[in-house]
């Protein structure tokens, strides 16, 4: 794997991943969606032993809700959680409230990067681009929530831009446990139309041996 390469972590909020946030409230299964935090550990501290730039995403919006679409807004009305409206972790989905917030066992680490997205993709209306290009990344690992919708849209969108991307399969969650395997199963066609599909074990493995690789490059130079 390239040393330009950047992990990231894609919405490992409260409000996806704990009780009492947007996707709780919504009805979907916080606890399944907790399920990657183990395996996004290993990602983390693999990409932290070899010097990747890390990447945080947070989805939310302004407190007066200014960048969120109307439509939007609407979806999130009728899935039964309102986007703004009030929730036993603050407001859903609203940037500052506990609920915006990442799980506590998914903190950033001094140095790392955090982007603040108004929509489903890490791309949109963010500096993603410019952040990436200013460190010279040009293949991704994504790994995060929901695999189906923000995994995918920031998926596509790198694609379009070049980047190659290696989705990491157990370390992402769908809202619905029956749209994770379409969801990864997506990416490979085409000879891997949108990147890899690889699990934790294979990209921590992949991280050690480029190490390894670099370091005799090194000895024998």
């Amino acid at each position: 794997m390239s040393p330009n390469t950047a992990l990231i972590v894609i919405d490992m909020q409260r409000d996806f991943c704990s009780p009492g946030g947007y996707a709780d409230t919504a009805g979907m299964d916080v606890q399944r969606l907790r399920e990657p935090i183990a395996q996004i550990q290993q990602l983390l501290a693999a990409a932290r032993a070899n010097g990747l730039v890390v990447v945080h995403t947070r989805e939310g919006h302004l407190p007066d809700l200014s960048d969120c679409p109307p439509a939007k807004l609407a979806r999130s009305v009728a899935a039964g959680a309102a986007i703004g409206s009030e929730g036993p972790l603050g407001r859903l989905l609203v940037r500052g409230e506990q609920g915006h917030d990442f799980v506590d066992a998914l903190k950033p680490a001094k140095g790392e990067f955090v982007i603040d997205k108004p929509g489903y993709g890490a791309f949109h209306q963010t500096r993603l681009a410019h952040l990436l290009a200013e460190h010279g990344v040009d293949q991704l690992i994504l790994c995060g929530v929901t695999t189906e919708v923000c995994v995918h849209s920031t998926l596509r969108e790198a694609v379009d831009r070049g980047f190659v991307c290696t989705v990491v399969s157990d370390a992402t969650a769908a809202s619905n446990p029956e749209l994770q395997a379409p969801a990864l199963a997506m990416i490979d066609v085409e000879g891997g139309i949108f990147g890899r599909v690889r699990s934790t074990a294979e990209v921590v493995s992949e991280l050690a041996d480029s190490v390894s690789i670099r370091a005799q490059a090194l000895t024998d130079a």
